[in-house]
């Protein structure tokens, strides 16, 4: 006895006596409508990301002003550039400031991230708390590191004069400037990566961990063989974005400064982006200020396939 409530011909007509364009709008749903779901994506970046690159790299082959001049360069901006020695001395803050912050920025975040992936009490709380940097105001974040960086009443120079160094002009010199703007980086973002990298450890199955204790793994080794191999992904996207995030610098050493972009009485503390910015807005300079921002983004881009290439090899890939 069959249990099917239609025979089998009655099902045949069934299906036959579907709409025509039904199995084709089946079709388009399954292939089109994932293309459909991420175009908002593809169209914003469009409009405010692949345009204005675009739009800068058109202007950074002419001499361009507010004053209405358009001429002609070619790569004539791009010349002067490697010829500017203020370009190369921002060129050379803004690498020394990145390599001082972001080292010590993702050491302490992965050990920060491994200290709250343990178990404990208010575990939550302390989580949450490492966001508050993050969300405070990098005007105010300015203000209280100037006076902690202040020449005669800083409470750093306090703290080193008790050890016989004599204090430091941290906003007139030029490696200490480097250092006091790495550590305002630093304080900043510190539990943002901190979180990511947490957020990561989350993913680690736990029977890894298990199975090491039982093998009598301590802590320290769980931590050299399980957890950094397995956080490599992470590892990966958190040091692209830090790469792109300190050669872009700008807030910081910005408010630094008072707002002002020359870094500095003798540019010790300007970036890129803020040589980028004063030849744009103030020199009113956009051709070149445009070639300086492409130089910029080369720039960004060998600093991320170095930091991805050494990422790898710490992560055991070849």
């Amino acid at each position: 006895m069959s249990l099917d409530p239609l025979p089998r011909a009655t099902r045949s007509n069934h299906r036959r006596a579907r709409p025509p364009g039904s199995r084709w709008r089946s079709r388009l749903d399954v292939k089109a409508m994932p293309y459909v779901l991420v175009s908002p994506y593809f169209l914003l970046f469009a409009a405010f990301g692949f345009f204005p690159l675009a739009f800068t790299l058109y202007y950074s082959l002419y001499d361009y002003d507010l004053t209405g001049t358009v001429e002609w360069a070619g790569l004539g901006n791009y010349a002067a550039l490697l010829s500017d020695d203020d370009f190369w001395r921002a060129t050379i803050n803004t690498v020394a400031m990145f390599i001082i912050a972001t080292v010590p920025q993702m050491l302490l975040a992965l050990f920060l991230a491994n200290a709250l992936n343990k178990r404990m009490r208010f575990r939550l709380a302390l989580r949450m708390s490492v966001l508050l940097p993050l969300v405070t105001s990098v005007v105010a974040v300015a203000v209280v590191f100037t006076q902690l960086f202040a020449r005669d009443w800083g409470l750093v120079n306090w703290i080193l004069g008790m050890f016989g160094v004599d204090p430091l002009n941290w906003r007139a010199e030029r490696v200490p400037s480097w250092i006091a703007i790495a550590t305002m980086v630093d304080w900043r973002w510190t539990g943002y990566n901190a979180i990511i990298f947490l957020a990561g450890m989350q993913t680690i199955p736990r029977d890894l961990y298990e199975a090491a204790s039982i093998d009598g793994a301590s802590q320290r080794r769980q931590f050299w063989q399980i957890t950094l191999p397995m956080l490599r992904p992470t590892m990966i996207f958190v040091v692209l974005n830090s790469t792109i995030g300190g050669l872009t610098l700008f807030s910081e050493p910005m408010t630094f400064y008072n707002g002002n972009p020359d870094g500095g009485s003798q540019g010790q503390f300007q970036t890129v982006a803020m040589f980028v910015y004063k030849e744009a807005f103030r020199e009113f300079d956009y051709g070149y200020a445009s070639a300086a921002a492409w130089l910029l983004f080369l720039l960004i881009l060998i600093g991320a396939a170095i930091n991805f290439a050494f990422v790898r090899r710490i992560g055991g890939t070849r």
